[in-house]
């Protein structure tokens, strides 16, 4: 047997003490259940309200969606000059007819004067949104107008900016004095405004992971150590694809399962894609197209 066969079979022997020994010493920690995220079948988050149905992040398309039974919508927030919270995705918001101006800079009032169904165009190709006073909604308007609706909140500043270091608090601030504790979560593509948040929320609200904590969880999913991932995180929101790794795996929705972690896959709007997904395991399905999930989801009743 030559030397470097030895060397090789030496750090295998290694490798699977290590293994074994962290085993014995080492369970998993499933993370404690959230009232918020506790259903029977698979939830149905209309995203943005149901951006293919009407103007995105409009009254109108959160009444549609709910008209349909959704579970809930999944929503963006930002901070305005005047540091109210509203349901916006963009960081620049189009004036119609003179330009854009970032969110950040303007008021609530100023943002209110423009249309948000001017460029508005259904399934058919068609606008019956332009001039009917679809309006920028605030977050707590959000959370009154729909006091039964789970609503996944989105923070889409960056921690970086004035406005995304002051969102944290103010979100929490919103969501105590709404009593919305057990029917939101929080999320971010920034891991570090949700942990800013959870300073002042204390696991008080369903969290969801940012990038660096959906790559841990992958990464010890696919490694031989998973028991040793404790998670950060009480649900995650993925595509299904992240570059060239698939994350539709009804092992690695397992995996998280067992840490009391719901998966929930964006942007779904082919309802075999959903119905794919509903068979890997998959606890959630954000889509723009809430009438066709909503009659997926009753076929497998």
């Amino acid at each position: 047997m030559g030397k470097k066969t030895k060397i090789g079979i030496a750090a295998v022997a290694v490798g699977a003490a290590a293994w074994a020994g962290s085993k014995a010493l080492v369970t998993a920690q499933p993370r404690p259940k959230k009232v918020a995220l506790e259903y029977d079948r698979p939830m149905i988050l209309a995203h943005r309200g149901g951006s293919l149905l009407a103007p995105e992040n409009t009254m109108a398309a959160f009444k549609k969606a709910a008209s349909f039974g959704v579970d809930g919508f999944e929503i963006d927030i930002r901070l305005t000059s005047d540091e109210e919270l509203i349901v916006f995705h963009d960081e620049f918001v189009d004036r119609t007819t003179d330009g854009a101006g970032k969110v950040s800079d303007l008021t609530l009032e100023k943002l209110r004067t423009f249309d948000l169904g001017y460029h508005f165009e259904d399934l058919e190709g068609e606008n019956s949104y332009r001039g009917a006073n679809e309006k920028v909604v605030t977050l707590r308007e959000l959370l009154e107008e729909f006091p039964e609706m789970y609503i996944n909140i989105d923070m889409k500043d960056s921690p970086e900016t004035y406005e995304g270091s002051l969102m944290p608090s103010k979100l929490w601030r919103l969501i105590e004095s709404a009593g919305a504790e057990d029917r939101v979560g929080v999320t971010s593509f920034y891991d570090e405004q949700i942990d800013r948040f959870n300073l002042y929320a204390q696991n008080r609200v369903a969290v969801g992971a940012g990038e660096n904590e959906i790559k841990k969880a992958y990464a010890a999913f696919n490694s031989q150590f998973g028991h040793l991932y404790k998670p950060r995180a009480d649900m995650l929101q993925i595509p299904i694809r992240s570059s060239v790794f698939n994350l539709v795996s009804p092992r690695f929705i397992a995996f998280l399962g067992e840490l009391n972690i719901p998966v929930h896959y964006w942007t779904i709007n082919d309802p075999e894609a959903m119905r794919a997904l509903i068979d890997a395991g998959a606890k959630g399905i954000i889509t723009d197209r809430p009438d066709l999930a909503v009659e997926i989801i009753k076929e497998t009743e």
